[in-house]
């Protein structure tokens, strides 16, 4: 049976057309369009039972999990508003809003 891919490089892509512009995704959480690293975040946690990923940018990721618990995560599900009425989540997305997409920084850790 012959391979579907080389056997030395096989990340490539026979099929793909290398003038064709990248797709932006933007970050589930503030909305920015993503740099060269996306995260693929489980809104709701993997222990809880989500399946689901969303794309955000690795500080926004950081952000969640350092405000909220597994339990919290779950209970919000899919919902962003209901994310951002957390004071601490709209200061940080209001004031990540005017950064650079690949923007890095160090986060508060979690409250215990």
């Amino acid at each position: 049976m012959a391979r579907k891919h080389s056997k030395r490089d096989p990340y490539i892509d026979l099929d793909r057309d290398d003038d064709a512009p990248a797709t932006v995704v933007s970050c589930w959480l503030c909305g920015r369009p993503t740099g060269k690293t996306v995260v693929w975040h489980h809104p709701v946690p993997k222990s809880r039972g989500g399946r689901d990923v969303v794309p955000m940018h690795p500080i926004c990721q950081q952000t969640l999990i350092a405000n909220f618990t597994n339990s919290e995560l779950q209970r919000h599900g899919m919902d962003v508003e209901g994310l951002l009425a957390n004071p601490t989540v709209s200061k940080f997305v209001a004031w990540v809003a005017n950064k650079d997409p690949d923007f890095r920084a160090t986060t508060a850790k979690k409250k215990r």
